[in-house]
């Protein structure tokens, strides 16, 4: 897919957001703008290291950000714009989000070279769970099934 006519201004405000991030020390020079009809409708950058939280990355933020204004948990019909190629966590979220398209700028290499680890994830997920580096264990899963069939008999539960 070729990207729209207005995709470099898009992804230079994503570029400014993840700058922004890493000149505050705010987190890594991660930004995303999240766009529906050819306006941005969220904005996000990295804010691992100023919340303390390692889900805060930039394309997360701006799914957050997104999905409250517009108070829906879908983004079906939006793209995302973000500096660099998703890493396996955001891309769950924008599968999650149900997002469209992802136009990045710098590839996973690429923020390998300043230190940045994705592709060990990206590996790690394709092992099968007894071979990843961190373990799994189900405990109560009969009775973990029964909350699940409880919430599947919920007749006006929201499916998303």
């Amino acid at each position: 897919m070729t990207a729209p006519p207005e995709a470099e201004r898009f992804m230079r405000r994503a570029l400014e957001l993840g700058r922004h991030a890493a000149d505050t020390g705010e987190g890594g020079p991660f930004g995303a703008v999240i766009v529906r009809d050819g306006d941005i409708v969220g904005e996000g950058w990295n804010r691992v290291i100023a919340s303390s939280d390692p889900t805060a990355h930039g394309e997360v933020m701006a799914i957050r950000d997104a999905c409250a204004q517009a108070g829906l948990f879908s983004l079906e019909g939006c793209d995302i714009y973000t500096s660099g190629e998703p890493c396996p966590m955001c891309l769950g979220a924008i599968y999650w989000a149900r997002l469209r398209h992802v136009y990045f700028g710098f590839s996973i290499e690429d923020a390998e070279r300043v230190g940045f680890d994705d592709r060990r994830f990206y590996a790690e997920l394709a092992l099968p769970p007894a071979q990843r580096a961190v373990g799994q264990t189900q405990v109560l899963g009969e009775e973990a099934c029964e909350v699940l069939d409880a919430y599947l008999g919920q007749p006006d539960r929201v499916r998303y």
